[in-house]
């Protein structure tokens, strides 16, 4: 409280006392509440699936669904509070998801309701700062480096869309937060910081970002992570590009990543990665491409992406949790894989848009690999 009083004070300060619209702006403007949320239903179908000792897994079919619910409160056009709060289990902090039916007669888990946002945020023009729990604020175009569920607790700063030209803009992101453990504790911190650069040219436009995930690790009492990821550390460097145009009919959208772990490691830091780990790696990369959108009824999506993602490129308790079901009930283990992923999707009546995904990974050091089917129907309120 006393964080969130002072920083008020101080962007009063600053921007109020030399900018007297400002201040006048501060003081009658009134309050905007806004409540929103979003519903999925998923089926979920893992086959074809090997251990890192080689031996099958057993084949799996699932119902599951994701509820979220958030507000925020605006007030003055430059403070907001958000919270929201949402499924799934207190101990996954990549994953909302509940299991409501396993045709497969496994356990379907915890059920929890917990909140996973809680913040503030000032902003003015194009400058903000939040602080408390929220999602990483980075530019990023899939979740290969960092689950769009994982939420941190901490501060962030930067600008968005700073004016550089006709066609130019250039937004800046940064911050310091601790890592989750689960989604109620925390272990370990991170500090990153990006520069994204966008311009414009005709019906086409080119992002270009660039950035550095830094994580140390936390001391060894957490609850929920695993593979070493509650004790080591992380320097990743991030080159981002995309390219998006509108020429044709159908949108067109071009991307590639590239990260890379400079952090040097010992073979004692290996303890609890996958089996063939080597420490040096440490790079992953990933090309995308998406034809089409979602945008409103009738819409349609096709989309392909590859990955190859080296054991220690990412930290993989913070990745994404859809390529593999590697790993245990709340945590999964996305790193040490290359594979691919497609994509179709449509928006049917009523805002609801369905969401087919194919998925065929496998272990670059062992025999672990596995095939997977989503069909999500998201509806948004």
């Amino acid at each position: 409280m006393q964080l969130c009083k002072s920083t008020t004070i101080f962007f009063f300060i600053l921007f109020g006392f030399s900018n007297p619209s400002f201040s006048q702006a501060f003081i009658q403007d009134s309050t905007d509440i806004h409540i929103y949320g979003d519903f999925r239903f998923r089926f979920e179908q893992d086959w074809n699936s090997e251990t890192s000792t080689g031996n099958e897994r057993n084949d799996r079919v699932r119902a599951r669904v994701r509820g979220r619910i958030g507000i925020k409160i605006r007030t003055n056009k430059v403070f907001e509070f958000e919270a929201r709060l949402r499924s799934g289990n207190k101990n996954s902090q990549q994953s909302p998801h509940v299991t409501i039916v396993d045709f497969s007669n496994n356990s379907t888990g915890e059920k929890d309701v917990v909140f996973d946002k809680y913040n503030f945020k000032l902003s003015r023009n194009n400058f903000w700062l939040w602080g408390g729990r929220n999602e990483l604020p980075i530019w990023k175009q899939n979740e290969l480096l960092w689950d769009d569920d994982v939420t941190i607790m901490g501060g962030a700063l930067g600008f968005r869309n700073f004016f550089l030209g006709k066609k130019d803009n250039l937004s800046f992101n940064s911050g310091y937060a601790l890592l989750p453990d689960g989604i109620i504790e925390n272990s370990g911190e991170i500090e990153f910081a990006q520069l994204v650069y966008s311009r414009n040219v005709n019906d086409a436009t080119l992002f270009v970002a660039g950035g550095l995930l830094a994580m140390q690790g936390g001391d060894n009492t957490v609850t929920n992570l695993f593979s070493g990821n509650d004790s080591r550390d992380y320097v990743i460097w991030i080159g981002n590009l995309q390219l998006n145009t509108k020429k044709s009919a159908i949108p067109l959208s071009l991307g590639f990543d590239f990260l890379y772990n400079s952090k040097s490691y010992s073979d004692s830091d290996l303890v609890g990665t996958p089996i063939g780990t080597d420490k040096d790696d440490t790079e992953g990369y990933v090309f995308q491409t998406r034809l089409g959108n979602l945008k409103k009824k009738g819409n349609w999506l096709i989309g392909y992406s590859f990955a190859d993602i080296e054991t220690l490129a990412v930290n993989a308790s913070y990745a994404q949790d859809d390529w593999m079901r590697w790993g245990s009930a709340t945590q999964t283990r996305a790193s040490d894989f290359k594979g691919h992923e497609i994509r179709v999707g449509t928006v049917l009546p009523l805002k609801w848009k369905m969401l087919f995904r194919f998925y065929f990974v496998e272990s670059k050091n062992n025999s672990e690999d596995g095939n997977r089917l989503r069909i999500d129907f998201n509806r948004k309120f």
